[in-house]
């Protein structure tokens, strides 16, 4: 099959734009991070390797795209200054991503979609579900813990001597993708 940017468009554009609305909740946001996604598509377009693998690829740069529009808007710069915030996660790179967060009870998901996906302060997050602040914190923790394990059983990741997720990906589900 002759992969142009194109032919992926056409067969990725609209999946990939609800995607990204679903994450950004925003129309400008959105079209604005899928036109950026393609651009990447075309620009390395010729550094796919198996074609086979041409979603999770898409959908790759697509998360990569969302995290840089999220690290550069003003709501994740004071996040990242906040300090009741803890290290944000890292999610450009860990695969199943998507698939933990949604397996986490909904309390846990939410605490952890406002913080590290919309960039809300631990504060800000705290008002919103109307909890205390120790609540919330104790909320990431927990979340965070979980998603290590799912991390370490799924995807061969390991903690270093910091307690932080390494590795790379390597399981079934990421593979079939």
């Amino acid at each position: 099959m002759n992969l142009t940017t194109e032919t992926i468009w056409n067969l990725q554009g609209p999946s990939v734009y609800l995607y990204i609305l679903k994450r950004a909740k925003d129309t400008a946001v959105a079209e604005d991070v899928l036109q950026n996604t393609f651009v990447q598509v075309h620009e390395h377009l010729g550094s796919l390797k198996d074609t086979s693998k041409v979603k999770p690829w898409v959908f790759q740069i697509a998360r990569n795209e969302l995290a840089k529009y999220y690290r550069k808007s003003p709501i994740a710069i004071s996040n990242t200054q906040s300090p009741d915030t803890e290290d944000p996660l890292v999610i450009d790179e860990f695969c199943c991503f998507e698939r933990f967060l949604e397996e986490l009870p909904k309390h846990y998901q939410k605490v952890i979609e406002l913080v590290y996906l919309h960039g809300k302060t631990n504060e800000e997050a705290a008002k919103e579900l109307d909890l205390s602040l120790a609540n919330v914190k104790a909320r990431i923790r927990r979340a965070k813990d979980k998603l290590r394990e799912r991390f370490q059983e799924c995807c061969n990741f390991s903690i270093n001597k910091s307690g932080k997720l390494e590795g790379s990906a390597d399981c079934a589900v990421c593979d079939s993708n």
